[in-house]
């Protein structure tokens, strides 16, 4: 059960990780490579500020605002220097790797004895349970600190999904929205399509750096080579979640996103529980992310031929 419970903990905190590649890739049609450095951005500043004493929550506000002001430099030196995107993305990407370990002046920060965002909620619901350590659930022990984690990486999940959801039906981010998909139109609304690319990129990349934030308290420790490959993780988790629900609404894009995550966080815990050795799982991933690009082409051709040839015979 702990391995189940660890497993949708991890999904709902790279679902932010995921949400901020939604609104990159697939709103702002920008292919932004910032997010392998932000999600490290938001550890590292996380793990500085609460070693040194600072609140848990201050903490990941400040990673918050740090990087959303990544996702805008990345957006400047695309829109204001005409930089290609993928390119500016590398710059902003590189420069971040020395930043990040200016910050942490060192590789790895380990926090097993400080204070994370379940702090409080841990002890009030232990105390709830009684002071005990374990909780039975369906059968199984589960302990009060999983738990905890879960359920409150849960509501944060929620509220930013739901808050997401309001902000881009509003006008902004409808304006927002039609800056990736027809930008002339925009313009001639007299919308200056720069500033929604950027303000894009601001906002998926402080949903990054909150992912990374979480994610550092969760394990106890934030490295400067976390973010390494998380790009990835995030496109697979947005395929996945469109083939699962569709995209045909904003509700279900940012639903399917959350759920795709968590399913590929299932199917790699169940990679690692049947024996995968950890060094093949950037492999393991990749081959994900290339299934799940594919199998939807492969599944219209095949439904094409099988109901075609009915049809024809």
């Amino acid at each position: 059960m702990s391995l189940v419970i660890s497993a949708f903990t991890m999904g709902l905190i790279l679902s932010l990780l995921s949400l901020g590649m939604l609104i990159s890739f697939r709103m702002v049609r920008f292919t932004d490579i910032t997010v392998d450095g932000s999600l490290t951005l938001g550890a590292a500043i996380t793990a500085v500020l609460i070693v040194h004493g600072v609140s848990p929550w201050l903490a990941t506000i400040i990673a918050i605002a740090a990087g959303a002001i990544a996702g805008m430099l990345t957006g400047i030196l695309h829109t204001r220097f005409k930089i290609q995107m993928i390119l500016a993305g590398i710059l902003m990407m590189t420069a971040l790797y020395s930043v990040n370990l200016r910050i942490m002046g060192r590789s790895n920060i380990p926090m097993l004895n400080t204070p994370s965002f379940t702090s409080g909620s841990e002890a009030f619901i232990k105390k709830i349970a009684g002071g005990v350590s374990n909780i039975n659930i369906f059968g199984w022990q589960v302990t009060v600190h999983d738990l905890t984690v879960f359920i409150i990486s849960l509501l944060v999940c929620i509220v930013v999904g739901i808050v997401l959801y309001r902000f881009l039906l509003t006008h902004k981010g409808t304006a927002l929205r039609a800056a990736g998909n027809n930008p002339q139109m925009v313009r001639a609304q007299g919308i200056n399509n720069n500033r929604m690319v950027v303000s894009g990129l601001a906002l998926s990349n402080g949903l990054v750096a909150l992912s990374g934030s979480l994610l550092a308290q969760y394990q106890g420790f934030a490295d400067v080579q976390m973010g390494i490959g998380m790009m990835v993780w995030g496109l697979a988790s947005v395929i996945i979640g469109e083939a699962l629900v569709g995209r045909r609404s904003i509700g279900l894009a940012i639903t399917g996103t959350i759920l795709g995550t968590i399913l590929f966080r299932l199917l790699i815990a169940i990679a690692l529980r049947w024996g995968l050795n950890p060094n093949d799982l950037k492999l393991i991933t990749a081959i994900f992310v290339f299934v799940a690009l594919v199998a939807p082409t492969w599944f219209k051709s095949l439904g094409k031929t099988v109901f075609g040839g009915t049809r024809h015979a």
